[in-house]
């Protein structure tokens, strides 16, 4: 990818009332991140994918083994992102049935080494683990690159400016944002292959002869 070229995020919502708070977080995080990237004078390419709107296309997916068009769009679409934002509901302590039918569907090896940024929303902050108890070991599963910090709303969240936990949603919003779009650019710019013979003599450079270090314990 060359440097000029946008940034592919996509933010995977499965709120299921229109309007949800689970969009409105993924809408704030994906206008963060993009900001961010502005900042570097780099250009995003945001997409979202609504599960509320493909919920009878996984069902129906699931049973029959066969996509529909705006399905199979969707699923390419999340398999060919440069970074993912991921938003679920709590249900019963963990993300929503929706939200891991979507998933179960991703090929196993689509997501290997894709950055993803978590997030969730829920009732209370009683459920904010859920994002390290559920959704950490689904995306380590599929071989993401999971950004270690993730961002929960709880309700109370929306009409606060501020608390105790690092000045509230909004600054956790721009703190993990801020991240994500580090790590995106960085890992755009690492991935320019390098020719120069600099390099491959300094790599050399680094390996000791095994007989050195046999020597060396002596």
């Amino acid at each position: 990818m060359k440097s000029t070229d946008p940034l592919k995020i996509v933010a995977v919502s499965a709120g299921l009332s229109k309007p949800s708070s689970t969009r409105l977080l993924a809408d704030r995080l994906t206008e963060a991140t993009s900001r961010e990237l502005a900042s570097g004078d780099r250009k995003a390419e945001v997409t979202v994918v609504e599960l509320r709107d493909l919920a009878v296309d996984i069902a129906n997916h699931l049973v029959t083994g066969f996509p529909a068009a705006p399905l199979r769009e969707a699923l390419e679409t999340v398999g060919g992102a440069d970074g993912l934002i991921v938003v679920t509901p709590v249900f019963a302590g963990s993300y929503s049935g929706l939200f891991k039918s979507f998933f179960d569907l991703i090929d196993p090896d689509a997501l290997t080494g894709t950055p993803v940024l978590l997030a969730a929303t829920g009732g209370t902050a009683r459920h904010s683990l859920v994002v390290e108890h559920a959704l950490r070991p689904l995306f380590s599963y599929l071989h993401a690159l999971t950004l270690p910090t993730a961002v929960f709303a709880a309700t109370d969240d929306w009409g606060t400016g501020a608390d105790t936990h690092g000045g509230g949603l909004p600054a956790r919003i721009e703190r993990a944002s801020a991240e994500f779009g580090r790590l995106l650019a960085g890992r755009s710019a690492s991935s320019s292959p390098s020719t120069g013979v600099e390099n491959d003599e300094s790599d050399e450079a680094e390996v000791v002869p095994f007989a050195q270090l046999l020597a060396g314990l002596g």
